[in-house]
Protein backbone atom coordinates (compact mmCIF):
# COMPACT_ATOMS: atom_id res chain seq x y z
CA UNK A 1 0.00 0.00 0.00
CA UNK A 2 1.59 3.76 -0.88
CA UNK A 3 0.94 6.32 1.08
CA UNK A 4 2.17 9.13 -1.33
CA UNK A 5 -0.55 11.62 -2.04
CA UNK A 6 -1.35 12.13 -5.67
CA UNK A 7 0.41 14.80 -7.14
CA UNK A 8 -0.67 18.53 -6.62
CA UNK A 9 -1.26 19.90 -9.95
CA UNK A 10 -0.38 23.34 -11.77
CA UNK A 11 -3.22 25.10 -12.22
CA UNK A 12 -4.06 25.19 -8.28
CA UNK A 13 -2.95 27.12 -5.20
CA UNK A 14 -2.80 26.21 -1.60
CA UNK A 15 -6.30 27.20 -0.99
CA UNK A 16 -7.48 24.98 -3.46
CA UNK A 17 -6.43 22.11 -1.74
CA UNK A 18 -9.16 22.56 0.87
CA UNK A 19 -12.56 21.55 0.28
CA UNK A 20 -14.64 23.43 -2.03
CA UNK A 21 -17.56 25.82 -0.86
CA UNK A 22 -18.59 29.04 -0.98
CA UNK A 23 -18.22 29.33 2.77
CA UNK A 24 -14.45 28.29 2.20
CA UNK A 25 -14.00 31.12 -0.38
CA UNK A 26 -15.31 34.04 1.67
CA UNK A 27 -13.34 32.85 5.10
CA UNK A 28 -10.30 32.92 2.99
CA UNK A 29 -11.00 36.42 1.37
CA UNK A 30 -11.93 38.06 5.06
CA UNK A 31 -8.76 35.54 6.47
CA UNK A 32 -6.33 37.37 4.16
CA UNK A 33 -7.87 41.03 4.76
CA UNK A 34 -7.61 40.59 8.61
CA UNK A 35 -4.11 38.59 7.86
CA UNK A 36 -2.90 41.71 6.13
CA UNK A 37 -4.57 44.17 8.33
CA UNK A 38 -2.43 42.83 11.15
CA UNK A 39 0.47 42.74 9.55
CA UNK A 40 0.27 46.00 9.02
CA UNK A 41 0.53 46.48 12.44
CA UNK A 42 4.29 45.24 12.24
CA UNK A 43 5.82 48.65 11.81
CA UNK A 44 8.96 49.94 11.82
CA UNK A 45 9.31 54.08 10.86
CA UNK A 46 11.89 55.24 8.69
CA UNK A 47 13.86 58.08 9.62
CA UNK A 48 13.01 60.55 6.30
CA UNK A 49 9.96 58.80 5.19
CA UNK A 50 6.61 58.88 5.60
CA UNK A 51 6.42 55.38 4.85
CA UNK A 52 7.36 53.44 7.35
CA UNK A 53 7.91 49.43 7.46
CA UNK A 54 5.80 47.30 7.80
CA UNK A 55 4.55 43.40 7.08
CA UNK A 56 1.72 44.55 5.08
CA UNK A 57 3.24 44.25 1.81
CA UNK A 58 4.91 40.36 3.06
CA UNK A 59 0.66 39.72 3.48
CA UNK A 60 -0.65 40.96 0.63
CA UNK A 61 2.20 39.22 -1.40
CA UNK A 62 1.06 35.47 0.53
CA UNK A 63 -2.15 36.22 0.83
CA UNK A 64 -2.13 36.86 -3.39
CA UNK A 65 0.27 33.54 -3.68
CA UNK A 66 -1.82 31.33 -1.36
CA UNK A 67 -5.38 32.19 -2.68
CA UNK A 68 -4.47 33.05 -6.19
CA UNK A 69 -5.62 36.06 -7.83
CA UNK A 70 -9.17 36.09 -7.88
CA UNK A 71 -9.43 35.36 -4.00
CA UNK A 72 -6.21 37.10 -3.31
CA UNK A 73 -7.57 40.66 -5.11
CA UNK A 74 -11.04 40.24 -3.12
CA UNK A 75 -8.82 40.46 0.25
CA UNK A 76 -6.80 42.88 -0.74
CA UNK A 77 -9.85 44.78 -1.96
CA UNK A 78 -11.89 44.02 1.48
CA UNK A 79 -8.80 45.39 3.40
CA UNK A 80 -8.43 48.74 1.09
CA UNK A 81 -12.12 49.41 1.59
CA UNK A 82 -12.58 49.12 5.28
CA UNK A 83 -9.57 50.90 5.87
CA UNK A 84 -10.97 53.96 3.53
CA UNK A 85 -13.98 53.82 5.91
CA UNK A 86 -12.34 54.19 9.01
CA UNK A 87 -10.78 50.94 10.13
CA UNK A 88 -8.01 51.59 11.81
CA UNK A 89 -5.75 48.64 10.09
CA UNK A 90 -3.26 50.48 7.52
CA UNK A 91 0.16 51.11 8.83
CA UNK A 92 0.76 52.20 12.25
CA UNK A 93 -3.21 51.69 12.48
CA UNK A 94 -3.86 54.27 10.34
CA UNK A 95 -6.90 54.76 8.06
CA UNK A 96 -8.41 56.82 5.23
CA UNK A 97 -7.05 57.23 1.80
CA UNK A 98 -5.31 60.61 2.51
CA UNK A 99 -2.12 59.30 3.64
CA UNK A 100 1.38 59.25 1.46
CA UNK A 101 1.58 55.46 1.62
CA UNK A 102 -2.39 54.81 0.24
CA UNK A 103 -0.26 54.38 -3.16
CA UNK A 104 1.47 51.44 -1.24
CA UNK A 105 -2.05 49.92 -0.59
CA UNK A 106 -3.14 50.38 -4.37
CA UNK A 107 -0.36 48.41 -5.81
CA UNK A 108 -1.01 45.67 -3.19
CA UNK A 109 -4.29 45.09 -4.96
CA UNK A 110 -2.53 44.98 -8.01
CA UNK A 111 0.38 42.87 -6.60
CA UNK A 112 -1.91 40.22 -5.24
CA UNK A 113 -3.77 39.81 -8.22
CA UNK A 114 -0.24 39.05 -10.45
CA UNK A 115 1.05 37.31 -7.83
CA UNK A 116 -1.96 34.93 -7.59
CA UNK A 117 -1.93 34.32 -11.01
CA UNK A 118 1.68 33.42 -11.54
CA UNK A 119 1.21 30.42 -8.38
CA UNK A 120 -1.33 29.21 -10.21
CA UNK A 121 1.06 28.58 -13.15
CA UNK A 122 3.31 27.06 -10.68
CA UNK A 123 5.47 30.07 -9.12
CA UNK A 124 4.93 29.01 -5.82
CA UNK A 125 6.25 25.38 -5.94
CA UNK A 126 10.23 26.21 -6.06
CA UNK A 127 12.41 28.59 -4.52
CA UNK A 128 13.62 30.32 -7.29
CA UNK A 129 10.65 31.04 -9.00
CA UNK A 130 9.13 32.18 -5.86
CA UNK A 131 11.69 34.61 -5.27
CA UNK A 132 11.26 36.11 -8.56
CA UNK A 133 7.40 36.16 -7.53
CA UNK A 134 7.83 38.25 -4.72
CA UNK A 135 10.68 40.59 -6.42
CA UNK A 136 7.62 40.89 -9.33
CA UNK A 137 5.09 41.66 -6.82
CA UNK A 138 7.11 43.87 -4.61
CA UNK A 139 8.18 45.58 -8.00
CA UNK A 140 4.32 46.08 -8.78
CA UNK A 141 3.52 47.35 -5.49
CA UNK A 142 6.33 50.30 -6.34
CA UNK A 143 5.58 51.19 -9.42
CA UNK A 144 1.83 52.48 -7.84
CA UNK A 145 3.13 53.53 -4.15
CA UNK A 146 6.63 55.38 -5.40
CA UNK A 147 4.13 58.07 -8.03
CA UNK A 148 1.73 58.49 -5.26
CA UNK A 149 3.83 59.19 -3.24
CA UNK A 150 5.73 61.95 -4.91
CA UNK A 151 2.45 63.32 -6.11
CA UNK A 152 0.68 63.31 -2.36
CA UNK A 153 3.38 64.75 -0.74
CA UNK A 154 5.08 67.18 -3.96
CA UNK A 155 8.68 65.09 -3.79
CA UNK A 156 10.35 64.87 -6.96
CA UNK A 157 10.74 61.42 -8.10
CA UNK A 158 14.36 60.78 -7.07
CA UNK A 159 12.87 62.06 -3.77
CA UNK A 160 10.06 59.78 -4.00
CA UNK A 161 12.58 56.86 -4.93
CA UNK A 162 15.19 57.90 -1.83
CA UNK A 163 11.76 58.00 0.98
CA UNK A 164 9.52 55.17 -0.72
CA UNK A 165 12.11 52.73 -2.50
CA UNK A 166 15.66 51.98 -1.53
CA UNK A 167 15.02 52.23 2.38
CA UNK A 168 12.88 49.25 1.92
CA UNK A 169 15.03 47.23 -0.37
CA UNK A 170 17.05 45.34 2.24
CA UNK A 171 13.81 44.41 3.65
CA UNK A 172 11.86 43.02 0.85
CA UNK A 173 14.92 41.15 -0.78
CA UNK A 174 14.99 39.29 3.75
CA UNK A 175 10.99 39.08 2.88
CA UNK A 176 11.65 37.37 -0.54
CA UNK A 177 13.95 34.77 0.96
CA UNK A 178 11.75 34.18 3.72
CA UNK A 179 8.63 32.81 0.92
CA UNK A 180 11.44 31.22 -0.74
CA UNK A 181 11.48 28.84 1.87
CA UNK A 182 7.69 28.84 3.44
CA UNK A 183 5.53 28.24 0.15
CA UNK A 184 7.56 25.71 -1.55
CA UNK A 185 7.74 23.91 1.80
CA UNK A 186 3.87 24.35 2.33
CA UNK A 187 3.79 22.84 -1.45
CA UNK A 188 6.24 19.61 -0.40
CA UNK A 189 4.01 19.16 2.95
CA UNK A 190 0.59 19.09 0.68
CA UNK A 191 2.14 16.92 -1.86
CA UNK A 192 3.45 14.26 1.54
CA UNK A 193 -0.82 14.35 3.21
Amino acid sequence: MSTAAAPVRTGQVLADLLPSSRVRDAALVLGGAALTGIAAQIAVPVPGSPVPVTGQTFAALLVGTALGARRGLLSLMLYALAGVAGVPWFAEGGSGAGAPSFGYVLGMLIASAVVGELARRGADRTAWRMAGTMILGEAVIYAVGVPYLALSTGMSASAAVAAGLTPFLVGDALKAALAMGALPAAWKFAGRR
